[in-house]
């Protein structure tokens, strides 16, 4: 069993994994300074835009944070519910509103590993054997895999460092 120490420090560890990335640009970093114009853009070859992987993001993590809390818990329908159909225009609203939920999603996130009682190691009931750790590393896995494709799109658009 580890001990209360190892735990705050694995805590620690995945909240920063989650929010600055470690080894790789955060999601905050590969959208801050996006010019407007491009963030509905779907570049040639590619299924989707910089706002449509942003609405899958912030979609897929709620929907993580909600199987975390919940026994009643409803599985999406895959991928109809998890991927929002492209538009070209996305006004500032909507961009800030989807960022400041991730944002906001995160922090009750983070709330749920820094809860003594909550054991990262224990299988959810209501689920096959998730824990809270594995649901940590997949919002971690996820996050930085479409982060990453968020910046291969700027790139494609000119639109990186």
């Amino acid at each position: 069993m580890m001990e209360k120490n190892q735990i705050n420090k694995l805590v620690n560890e995945l909240i920063t994994l989650i929010e600055k990335g470690n080894a790789h640009v955060s999601l905050w970093d590969a959208t801050a300074k996006l010019p407007a114009d491009l963030r509905g853009v779907v570049p040639e070859s590619l299924p989707y835009s910089i706002w449509q992987l942003v609405e899958h993001l912030r979609i897929a993590q709620k929907d993580i944070l909600e199987f975390s809390v919940s026994s009643e818990y409803k599985e999406k329908e895959w991928p109809k519910d998890y991927w929002t159909p492209a538009h070209e225009q996305v006004s500032d609203e909507e961009w800030e509103n989807a960022l400041n939920e991730i944002r906001d999603d995160q922090k009750q996130f983070f709330a749920l590993l820094k809860t003594e009682t909550n054991d990262l190691f224990a299988a959810f009931p209501w689920g096959d054997g998730q824990t809270l750790l594995r649901e940590a590393l997949l919002i971690a896995d996820h996050n930085s895999y479409h982060t990453a494709e968020i910046v291969v799109i700027r790139r494609l658009l000119n639109a990186w460092k």
